[in-house]
């Protein structure tokens, strides 16, 4: 399994803070962007969707949402979204050529191994559509480490993500960076790029 098991004990246990934490997803100006950039009815993969904020706005865009992720807790809170078909699976079981018009990868592979990123990516890349959009979320820093909570973090640079995007066969287009206090309370720095295929 390519997701850490006490980092999905944190989410499950935390689920309903997180979801107070994430509640004004709908301000995301990225998630406005990736949904502006899609075509009509299209159908897109939430990955890692903890409780399926961003996955109920896409639905409401009239588009066609399967949201993922490792935590049944977060699972069950993504389903109730109106719109949003929500299930348990990890990177690893990404699967599948030419399914998605758009790829919401929004700090979800930041709890993967750095070992696995590559063939995640490229995974990925094979599920998305021909020009079709792709968003990440990481955050930024070197190494891998615990927060005080306990979830395991792989960080990476704007230059070590930007090429292992590139390796995937994944054209980036625009980037954001900022800092952000997360579940744990410690402010961190991060980096989300839009991509297509």
């Amino acid at each position: 399994m390519s997701i850490d098991p006490k980092t999905i004990a944190v989410y499950d246990a935390r689920a309903d803070d997180y979801t107070a934490m994430v509640s004004d997803t709908g301000k995301d100006t990225a998630l406005s962007a990736f949904i502006a950039a899609l075509p009509d009815g299209a159908h897109v993969l939430d990955l890692g969707c903890g409780p399926g904020n961003a996955a109920a706005i896409m639905a409401r865009a009239g588009h066609v949402v399967t949201a993922t992720d490792a935590s049944s807790e977060m699972v069950r809170l993504a389903g109730a979204h109106p719109g949003v078909t929500a299930h348990v699976a990890t990177f690893d079981d990404i699967a599948g050529d030419a399914l998605y018009d758009g790829i919401w990868a929004n700090f979800s592979l930041l709890h993967a191994p750095r070992a696995d990123m590559p063939r995640h990516l490229a995974a990925l890349a094979h599920a998305l559509k021909p020009d079709g959009r792709f968003h990440i979320g990481l955050k930024t820093g070197t190494g891998a480490r615990r927060d005080s909570i306990g979830r395991l973090y792989t960080y990476y640079t704007e230059d070590e993500i930007y090429a292992l995007l590139r390796a995937a066969g994944l054209t980036p287009i625009s980037s954001r960076t900022g800092a952000d206090a997360g579940l744990d309370g410690t402010t961190a720095h991060w980096i989300t790029i839009a991509a297509h295929g």
